[in-house]
């Protein structure tokens, strides 16, 4: 959300792309539609089911561990998720005739993916000049990623700024069946911690 409101702000016209990748938060398709109704002149939803390689507590049957964020890469990191997602942006983009792909990704207060790293964006922007007719031509994409750098709170703050209401957005990686964020995945807990640190009232209806 505070990704495309940066993008927006910037002069962009936003084209949004959700990945329905089965995963067991589905609210977050629910919360992306309503965010993409109020910032996006687009929306596309692509279905991708990802239960079907597993090996990831969002899209298998392992648990969702709760005891706070540690060291070490959490069960909850889907295997080479950001990967696909930014393959399937690029293909998008280049059929669309659009350069510039924006990806909310974080690497300050985050559980470790190695897909949220910049080294990871810095390659694959690479590997998309490297891959298409468009790069190879000279028509080179940019791999945007504002987010990289912030702490949850600076995303706080910038929602705030932005004037976004940020309980349009979802974190939780096991919601209760009414949508209610859990308050003890790892995602909860950074996002409860931003909006402490950052001093404002924290929107989430938390179980």
């Amino acid at each position: 959300m505070v990704c495309a409101g940066l993008a927006r702000e910037q002069g962009y016209e936003v084209v949004a792309l959700t990945v329905d990748y089965n995963q067991r938060h589905r609210v977050e398709l629910a919360s992306a539609t309503a965010i993409a109704g109020q910032l996006a002149r687009r929306h596309i939803v692509l279905p991708l089911d990802l239960r079907a390689f597993g090996g990831s507590a969002l899209t298998g049957d392992i648990d969702v561990p709760k005891g706070g964020v540690g060291e070490g890469i959490p069960v909850t990191y889907v295997p080479a998720r950001n990967t696909i997602f930014l393959s399937l942006a690029l293909g998008l983009a280049e059929a669309s005739g659009a350069r510039d792909i924006f990806i909310g990704v974080n690497a300050l207060d985050y559980s470790g993916y190695p897909d949220c790293r910049p080294e990871f964006i810095a390659e694959f922007e690479s590997v998309a000049n490297l891959a298409t007719k468009a790069g190879v031509e000279g028509d080179r994409f940019t791999i945007h990623a504002p987010l990289q750098h912030m702490s949850k709170a600076d995303i706080a703050r910038e929602a705030q700024r932005l004037g976004l209401d940020a309980a349009l957005s979802h974190s939780c990686y096991d919601p209760l069946p009414d949508g209610r964020h859990c308050g003890a995945c790892d995602a909860c807990r950074l996002r409860a911690k931003g909006f402490a640190e950052a001093g404002i009232a924290d929107p989430t209806v938390y179980a």
